[in-house]
């Protein structure tokens, strides 16, 4: 086992300019303000335009990050992007993120584990810095969502937003108390196609054909995916406490992935936390899958809510099926 402890040194995040509204959806699909209100606990999501790709809004959230930071681009040996909305299938959004900061000569690339995907790439740059591949990392959850949603279907439209959020990973100093104390991933392909895009890739590839049966968009199964989220983001919490020898009580603050209110409320509930020790931003932003959790984590830091030496429990569900949980004290 290593004796090398890491820890987050920062978060930040970025976010559209535009909002689109509950009441703006009530004009473009057959649904309410308060429909989606009590079923998701979304009020408004950021829309990005046209124009803009996941690398462009990143950049934004890594600029912050870095003007927060003692740490330069140039101390930089490693970029991992969590993404399902690249900028192109290939070079990786990583790469471009890289020659937009940069940085050069150092490992950049994305994974795709859905919302679970930062935590995912938290616990992959754990691993480079404790095996001594890496002493600092640039960790990365963006997405842009609209891009890639069926305007049509009332029943998904309604959820998701766009955003980014940042977060450097880096040896801890010895005497620091911030750390990552653990981590836990896991998956289960067998439920993938409950969440889905099927079109683009080599299965489905490009077509007028899958263009004209909106194989290009997200496709969700959402009562079976509810069900399956608040068990496996209720376990995920769980093990990680149980395994580290706390429980909820212990914890200062919960921030689980923004998919759903009821899904939020389930998993606190699991570990016995208060309700005011859980931090939410969904009523803002929606679901942004893998940039939810870097979201709300730079929000709660940059309004004063989490503070050093803070012990905390990040966890999400997403596609794949994927979950898993990051303990850690900043």
């Amino acid at each position: 086992m290593s004796d090398i402890r890491v820890k987050i040194d920062g978060v930040a995040m970025a976010a559209p300019d535009k909002v689109l509204t509950n009441k703006d959806l009530e004009k473009i699909v057959d649904t309410s303000d308060e429909w989606i209100r009590t079923r998701t606990g979304m009020v408004e999501r950021r829309i990005s335009d046209e124009h803009t790709a996941a690398s462009d809004i990143v950049l934004k959230a890594c600029e912050k990050l870095f003007k927060k930071s003692s740490l330069r681009t140039r101390d930089i040996d490693l970029i991992i992007v969590a993404t399902v909305t690249p900028d192109h299938a290939f070079p990786s959004t990583a790469c471009i993120l890289q020659t937009k900061l940069g940085i050069p000569h150092c490992p950049a690339f994305d994974i795709s584990a859905g919302c679970t995907g930062f935590i995912y790439a938290i616990t992959i740059a754990k691993q480079f810095i404790e095996n001594g591949a890496a002493t600092n990392a640039l960790v990365v959850g963006v997405e842009l969502l609209t891009k890639i949603t069926n305007w049509t279907d009332r029943n998904t439209c309604v959820l998701f937003g766009d955003g980014a959020g940042a977060a450097l990973i880096t040896q801890a100093h010895k005497g620091e108390i911030s750390e990552i104390i653990d981590t836990y991933i896991s998956s289960d392909g067998r439920y993938g196609d409950l969440l889905i895009m099927r079109g683009g890739g080599s299965r489905n590839p490009t077509s007028k054909e899958t263009v004209e049966k909106n194989m290009h968009t997200l496709y969700m199964e959402g009562n079976k995916i509810f069900k399956i989220a608040v068990k496996s983001m209720g376990d995920a919490a769980v093990k990680i406490l149980e395994r580290n020898g706390f429980t909820g009580e212990d914890l200062d603050w919960l921030i689980p992935h923004q998919a759903n209110l009821r899904i939020i409320d389930a998993t606190a509930k699991r570990i016995r936390l208060l309700p005011q020790k859980v931090i939410i931003n969904i009523e803002k932003y929606g679901n942004t899958s893998s940039a939810s959790i870097p979201l709300a984590f730079a929000e709660a830091i940059d309004d004063g809510r989490i503070r050093r030496g803070d012990l905390i429990v990040l966890d999400a569900f997403g596609a794949g099926l994927t979950w898993g949980s990051v303990l850690l004290r900043y």
